[in-house]
């Protein structure tokens, strides 16, 4: 699939139980496009527990590296505690970055500087399983960028349709 073609694809994943699951949304971007441009964008407009960071992955700061193709990552889930800032920067982060080699490993990405993945993550401030956050990023970033290079199954797509009126979501209490 060209990155043209693949720019501006939008995916969801989610990876794990709670409290120790995450949630992300993926964006991918052709290097150079508005949509890039956009997500680079995000690095230079931090806010107080909102950190923008380059995905890397090694064993200690000194030997970190970039995750290729770049990936950047953007909590959703305000940061504010010690506990979860680790459990944010550290297990997701190296989750997403997995999740995305998984991606480049089945075929779906290539590493190659010209995408860039862009990944908005949640991670329960209640979370407490560092393994089970990581491993819980890693399959919702690998299901997301399925979602974005294969496309939505149209049948569920339809399905929701046909049950519009009935639809739940868990943080809405109303009738």
């Amino acid at each position: 699939m060209s990155l043209d073609h693949l720019d501006g694809r939008i995916g969801e994943g989610w990876g794990g139980v709670a409290p120790n699951g995450a949630h992300v949304n993926v964006v991918l971007a052709r290097r150079g496009s508005p949509t890039a441009a956009a997500a680079v964008s995000m690095l230079a407009h931090p806010s107080p527990g909102h950190t923008p960071v380059l995905v890397c992955v090694g064993p200690t700061q000194a030997e970190y590296e970039p995750v290729w193709p770049p990936t950047l990552m953007m909590n959703k889930a305000t940061a504010v505690e010690e506990r979860h800032q680790t459990l944010t920067w550290g297990a997701a982060q190296l989750g997403i970055g997995q999740g995305v080699l998984d991606a480049v490993a089945d075929g779906l990405l290539e590493a190659t500087g010209e995408l860039v993945v862009l990944v908005a993550v949640w991670v329960d401030p209640a979370a407490e399983d560092e393994t089970a956050v990581r491993e819980a990023s890693r399959a919702a970033t690998r299901k997301a960028i399925g979602v974005c290079v294969e496309g939505r199954d149209p049948a569920a797509a339809a399905s929701l349709v046909e049950r519009r009126d009935s639809l739940r979501n868990p943080f809405y209490g109303g009738e």
